[in-house]
């Protein structure tokens, strides 16, 4: 079983650049991404998971607590205006025997299914956002989004945030528990994925 130990490996070859008005897109969306998660470090300072009835769209909990999807949700809405609460709603509506059955749910409920790590990993790779994991040290991208199980159970999400330029460690943000920080992910875990997903439009 793969773990983070094992993360690095050598890569071969040069990678082909795309145009240059694709990089600065790229550049501009993952900078607003990494922002927005980073300006929740400081007002999140706790960890709930209970269920809570949402508004909807826009259905969020009070800021000052949250889980680890909360992070991404709420990054993405302030960062690029996409309401991951919609989009995972409308995907399941439209199929929902695609998505896992862990919670013994009959259909979609706008309330909770976001904020499930194993229903973003579904909506991800239903849309084909899903890269190569762990791949290549190069392959990372300020913006990713990785998922795991800690302790080979517990589900969980973080965006990666980039490499420390002094010691070299890669970055997360993420609410592993006591609120949004960033930082090395400490805790055991495995099976990891990789997720990248741009806004559907130019921002």
């Amino acid at each position: 079983m793969w773990t983070r130990r094992s993360f690095f490996v050598s890569v071969l070859g040069l990678p082909l650049l795309p145009p240059l008005p694709l990089v600065e897109a790229e550049r501009v969306w993952t900078k607003k991404l990494v922002r927005a998660a980073r300006g929740q470090i400081g007002v999140t300072t706790g960890y709930d998971p209970a269920y809570v009835t949402l508004d909807y769209p826009g259905g969020d909990i009070p800021r000052e607590t949250g889980v680890c999807t909360d992070v991404v949700i709420r990054a993405y809405r302030d960062a690029l205006d996409v309401d991951l609460q919609v989009l995972v709603h409308d995907d399941m509506k439209a199929a929902f025997g695609s998505y896992p059955k862990t919670w013994g749910l009959t259909r979609a409920d706008r309330n909770i299914d976001h904020r499930r790590v194993p229903n973003l990993e579904r909506y991800f790779q239903r849309q084909g956002l899903e890269r190569d994991a762990p791949g290549t040290r190069e392959d990372w991208q300020p913006g990713d989004l990785i998922t795991m199980r800690l302790g080979g159970r517990l589900p969980h999400i973080a965006i990666f945030s980039g490499h420390d330029p002094l010691t070299g460690c890669a970055m997360h943000i993420h609410n592993i528990g006591g609120g949004t920080r960033e930082d090395e992910v400490y805790a055991d875990y495995d099976t990891p994925r990789r997720f990248r997903f741009a806004p559907p439009v130019a921002v």
